[in-house]
Order: C-alpha cells, then structure tokens, then sequence
C-alpha cells in the first residue's frame, strides 16, 4: 500500500500529460467490436426482401432508400449475426385467416433461405448456437430466423415443429393483438385470455422440447409472469427497452427485468426511437400513418397483393415523413439502467431494423460500432462489451438447446 501511495503522484502526473483521446476510446472501441461476436436478435429486413429489385447481398442504401440491412453493411457495421424476422401481422383467427397467414409466414421462409443462398461467400442460414461462431471465423455472416407473432401457428400445435424444421430459433409468442396464444401489450380491446391460454400453455411446453426461444417482446404483463412460470429454459425479449426510462407498454419494467433475471433470460436492448423516448408531436407523420392504415384496414384481411403495396406505401412514408430519432447515448442510458436492476448477464442488442428501428448515431446496420464506441466511453470492459453484444443471449441459445436433446 505504502508503495502504491508512493507512486500515485507519478501516475497523476502521467495522466495528466498523456490524457485519453476522442481517438483513443474509438480506436479501443473499433479493436473490442472487432473481437467479439456481435448479434442483433430483430431485423424485419425480409420484408424488403420481398420487394423486386431488393439484393440482400448489394448496398441498398441508394437503390432503396429506408432499408437498413443487408449483407453489405453488415459487414461494414461489423455484425457477424441477426435473427431474420418471419413477421407476420394479426388478422382473422379463423380457418381461413389461419391458412392465409401461414401461407405469407412460408413465402418468408423462402424468401429468407432462397435469398441468403444466393450468397454462400457472404452468409449462410443458421440453425445452431455454434453456427455463429463457425460463420465468424470463416468470415461470413450469420442469418438465423425468428418468427414474429405466433399467429401463423393458429391452433394447430403441429405447426410449431414445422416452423422449426423450417428454422425458426424463436417464436416471438404475439404481436400488437390477442392470439389463441396469449395477450399482446397493445391490444387496445384489452385482455382475452389475462396472461397465456391454454392453447398457449401447450405452445411453450412444446417450443421447450423443441429448442425453440420464448421471445416475449410485445406480450402484456401477465402473459410475461405466465411463461416465466411454466417455461423449463430462459425466455428472451427480442427487441425492448427499459419501461423505467421510456414508460411504453412494449417495454419491461423493474419487476419485470428482475424476474428476468431470476430466470436466467435476456433483453435486448431495442432501438425502434419511440421506444427508447417518448416521441416528440410529430402531426404530418401521425396524420399520414393513419390515413395509410385507413386505407389498408388497419393492416388487417388483406390480399398478398394489398399488403405487398401497404409494405411499399408504409416504406415509402417513412422516407418522406421520417420519425424524429433518438440517440445512441439514450440507448445506453437503458443498458446502464437494465445492467443496474438486473446484472451484466442478461442484456443484449435488439435493434428492430427494418421494422422501426434506428436512432441518431446508429440509423442503419453499418453504424452499429457507434453502439459499442459509447459503452468504451462509459466505462464498460471488453468482457462485458462481449456480453451485451452476444454472449448472453448465445448462453440462453446454449441453454434452450441443451434442454431439447434431453428430451430425446
């Protein structure tokens, strides 16, 4: 201790001359994002996939202006992996809407597969934990696929091994309304089932034998505590944020992340801007997305070719009347909140790209080392860069999969 005090004045006065540089975090931030394995567990990039003329292997930041993802900038972006999102709105939940939507969901598949597999230098579909790392070292991207909203399983249990063999890595259980599987966060006719039914009490139980990821991002409240109670593996929430800082019905609160926590799950840390903050009024947008919805029935019963043009107009709307962003520094703010309440291990990256995601800083998939140069300036490790980035949400991927081939 004497000698440590001894050279105290020595090493001030070393730092003094020689302070940390703008330049040295970036440098130090550039090498740690390099190291690590980087994840992004939410894209919707395959519904510009489905668009003509969109090449997932091309730069599309010219040719089709409000995309934010393709293998091109991922690689500039340096990110080695994404959960491709098979989403898929609510509509009827009849037989004919069921059949209807399952119809869509496979059409994604294909687009997902038929895409990535034009470009086996660049990317390969992935299937296992350990693809990830393989697809790193050998230079190439990792193209995994979750499903977004359990709607195309209907009420037909069968369906969610199908989804699998096709695959699925994880289901994201509802989208903004009600399902036969459980409540959405969003539903503005409130509760059906108050939490998970028992349709989808059959749902978790069989996504668990599987190997399948519970994603329960946009699920209500209750329908969280449901599966946490049931669940034999960690759940993930996709693409959310910390409700303590944003106080949106999409984000988790304390509690929540807490419990979380106490299952062994993950959250990653989504970027959609009015998730993070609450949006400023922003009229001519507001005023253009509801008329659009009018027009397409508020996305609901439409025809493969009303919802391909509600795609294009939806698209073409954000470009003209874009949404007033967010900041990566703000993104942090929820990462250092999160890690507060819950610990280093149970956080990660969910951008959302594609599907609303981007903020000022990191508005598409190329600048997403702006992410981690922020954490360096804050203070964090490379450990728990490797963490935030991947590490967590791989050691839940590991866990899913270790309990499926026991049940063999």
């Amino acid at each position: 201790m004497r000698k440590l005090l001894l050279l105290l004045p020595l090493l001030l006065l070393f730092a003094c001359n020689n302070p940390i540089t703008e330049l040295d975090v970036v440098e130090k931030a550039k090498e740690i994002h390099n190291n690590v394995l980087t994840i992004d567990s939410h894209m919707d990039t395959p519904m510009w996939m489905t668009r003509e003329g969109f090449d997932i292997g091309l730069d599309n930041t010219e040719s089709f202006r409000g995309s934010k993802v393709d293998l091109a900038r991922m690689q500039a972006g340096g990110l080695d992996a994404a959960f491709f999102a098979v989403f898929v709105g609510q509509g009827d939940r009849d037989e004919e809407g069921n059949a209807r939507v399952r119809a869509r969901a496979l059409a994604m598949f294909d687009t997902i597969h038929n895409a990535i597999g034009r470009y086996p230098e660049l990317a390969e579909v992935a299937f296992t934990s350990m693809d990830a790392y393989r697809l790193e070292k050998e230079g190439k991207r990792a193209i995994f696929i979750g499903m977004e909203n359990g709607y195309p399983i209907g009420n037909d249990i069968t369906l969610v091994q199908d989804y699998y063999e096709r695959g699925a890595r994880y289901i994201t259980l509802c989208h903004t309304r009600n399902n036969d599987i459980c409540d959405s966060s969003t539903d503005k006719d409130g509760p059906e089932h108050d939490g998970l039914s028992e349709f989808g009490e059959e749902v978790v139980s069989e996504m668990n034998r599987l190997g399948i990821m519970i994603d329960l991002s946009h699920a209500s409240d209750e329908s969280f505590y449901d599966v946490l109670a049931i669940s034999a593996t960690p759940v993930i929430a996709s693409h959310s944020c910390a409700r303590a800082i944003c106080d949106n019905p999409r984000n988790l609160d304390d509690e929540m992340l807490k419990a979380l926590a106490v299952n062994g799950g993950v959250i990653q840390m989504c970027i959609l801007s009015a998730y993070v903050e609450k949006p400023a009024p922003n009229p001519q947008r507001d005023s253009a997305m509801t008329a659009l919805r009018e027009k397409y029935n508020n996305w609901e019963d439409l025809s493969d070719e009303e919802l391909n043009s509600a795609r294009k107009e939806w698209q073409e709307l954000n470009v003209e009347f874009p949404r007033m962003l967010s900041t990566v520094e703000k993104v942090v703010d929820h990462i250092d909140h999160i890690i507060a309440i819950t610990g280093i291990d149970h956080i990660g990256i969910g951008t959302d790209f594609d599907g609303g995601g981007g903020v000022e800083g990191c508005y598409d998939v190329s600048e997403m080392e702006n992410i981690t140069i922020e954490l360096v300036k804050r203070g964090y490790t490379e450990e728990e860069i490797k963490k935030i980035w991947g590490e967590n949400l791989m050691r839940v991927f590991r866990q899913v999969e270790e309990y499926a081939a026991k049940q063999i």
